[in-house]
């Protein structure tokens, strides 16, 4: 009687074995089925491949001159990026100390203290400020002029008057060389 107990026991440890096997088994198969299923829907919430090449841009710093400025788009905003000349970083740093509504050392704002790299958006209410070209209001400090509202920024793009609310926003980047940079 103990031996047909025996093979009766054995017979449910292996039922209960199979049974488990077949049960862990679904549960990963419909895991990953899950996970396959969710996935696009996930993956969608990436940004697309142009926007990623949008993140950043190259600019060949070599052809702007001393004292001169050009614009260029990253992320559909103009960035402007002047080539400062040693008067021009003197007066910005001499201004450092200056009662500002939004207090930044020009170091702060230009890595590079030749080169002052800068969104060119005025933070009020988003037009594009004046002094980037020759001959253009330059503001009273010299730097840029907002003809919307009549903002006034410094030589290192800081508010000095008007109702703009912050300095013009300087963006994230790095030098890659000496005469390369690259934005965002």
């Amino acid at each position: 009687m103990s031996d047909t107990n025996k093979s009766a026991e054995d017979g449910e440890e292996e039922e209960k074995t199979r049974r488990d096997f077949l049960f862990t088994t679904t549960a990963v198969v419909g895991a990953v089925g899950v996970a396959a299923t969710a996935w696009p829907f996930i993956d969608q919430m990436n940004p697309a491949a142009d926007t990623l090449a949008l993140s950043s841009t190259e600019v060949d710093l070599e052809p702007i001159e001393e004292g001169q400025s050009i614009t260029v788009v990253w992320r559909g905003k103009p960035v402007f990026i002047r080539h400062r000349s040693s008067e021009e970083i003197e007066k910005a740093r001499a201004d450092d100390d200056a009662n500002l509504p939004h207090p930044e050392s020009d170091a702060e704002r230009a890595k590079n203290p030749k080169w002052l790299i800068m969104v060119g958006v005025c933070t009020h209410l988003g037009c594009i400020p004046l002094g980037n070209k020759s001959g253009e209001i330059k503001g009273e400090y010299g730097g840029w002029f907002c003809p919307c509202h009549g903002s006034h920024y410094d030589m290192s793009g800081r508010i000095r008057k008007g109702p703009a609310p912050t300095n013009l926003p300087v963006p994230e980047y790095t030098f890659l060389s000496g005469s390369r940079v690259k934005i965002g």
